[in-house]
């Protein structure tokens, strides 16, 4: 098992989740928010722990399909206990157990929640409640897997741990080139969503998260009836 291989990957899922966790913040300062000092906080400890990881003194970057599935498995837990924590801290799901299936609803992108009045949570809460869909919608490994430069068949056995299903396809000769492919097409998607929405006289801030809820297909959304209250065109979009 190479062990080094995957705390060096875990480490830049981290490192990758504190660049995600600074899109919150930036809200929280538009909206002018005191929850978006805990996300710089969580933004932080996560930056730093995947700094440390990422140091670990790699042998070989090669490695097979167990180490894809441990790292898939381990990256998963790690990035759902991190992005758990803002809700926690502040104050927005105050259970552990609550917060942490929330996120993980989130980024597996499976939908369900335990929220009863989302509309109480503050715009940065929202904005990364929906962001959790985006991220899990194509997979953050999947993204990671055009930025590592790994060996061998590396790529595919992480694509392959990543991806549902019995089998898994390139769209090119190398994953590395078919990640980039997938991520342009969902990046593309996301904004096209985002335009039309605006187009309906939809706010920037709804348009974005709810276009972050949809396009990763889990349905999380900004309003505690979901769309019932927009215009019949935003709906239909």
């Amino acid at each position: 098992m190479n062990y080094s291989m995957i705390r060096y990957i875990i480490g830049w899922i981290l490192i990758l989740e504190a660049a995600f966790l600074s899109l919150p913040c930036i809200v929280a300062a538009i909206y002018q928010e005191t929850d978006g000092w805990v996300y710089a906080a969580v933004l932080l400890v996560c930056l730093t722990c995947g700094l440390l990881l990422k140091r670990t003194k790699i042998q070989t970057k090669i490695f097979f399909a167990r180490e894809g599935l441990v790292t898939v498995s381990l990256s998963w837990i790690v990035l759902s206990i991190f992005g758990s924590l803002p809700f926690i801290f502040t104050g927005a799901i105050s259970n552990p157990v609550d917060a942490l299936f929330e996120t993980v609803s989130g980024f597996t992108t499976t939908g369900a929640s335990i929220l009863t009045d989302v509309e109480a949570l503050s715009h940065c809460n929202l904005f990364w409640r929906s962001f959790t869909h985006w991220i899990g919608g194509m997979g953050v490994l999947v993204f990671m897997l055009a930025l590592l430069p790994l060996t061998g068949g590396s790529h595919m056995n992480l694509l392959k741990a990543e991806s549902p299903g019995p089998s898994v396809s390139k769209l090119a000769p190398k994953v590395q080139t078919t990640a980039k492919i997938l991520y342009k097409i969902y990046i593309a998607m996301t904004l096209i969503q985002i335009v039309f929405l605006l187009i309906g006289k939809m706010p920037l801030f709804d348009a974005l998260t709810t276009s972050f809820g949809s396009a990763g297909t889990g349905g999380f959304g900004i309003k505690n009836d979901s769309m019932a209250s927009y215009s019949p065109y935003l709906q239909n979009v």
